[in-house]
């Protein structure tokens, strides 16, 4: 009778451990695929410094990019917005 209740005891602590263990990576898992998006956002823009005197900033997914003018005092210091010549290959990578 003890080596039953023994081995009923380490049963029922066996089941109890594997559900705790599931349902923790039940949580992990479903909060990895919320943050999926955010992933995605992360990385899409690009710092490109295209000579001393002027930077890009390129979105991937859109394909749009500001330049910015940097010297001292020459040129105007504003960003300037323009539109990518390589909408087409972009778009099918956004797929």
């Amino acid at each position: 009778m003890k080596n039953y209740m023994s081995s009923l005891i380490i049963g029922f602590a066996i089941i109890i451990g594997f559900t705790i263990v599931g349902v923790c990576l039940m949580f992990s898992s479903t909060n990895e695929s919320s943050n999926v998006g955010n992933e995605n956002n992360e990385h899409r823009y690009e710092l490109l410094p295209a000579n001393e005197n002027n930077i890009i900033i390129f979105d991937k997914v859109s394909g749009e990019y500001w330049t910015k003018f940097i010297s001292n005092n020459e040129g105007p210091t504003n960003w300037e917005k323009g539109d990518s010549p390589i909408k087409i290959t972009i778009s099918r990578l956004a797929r």
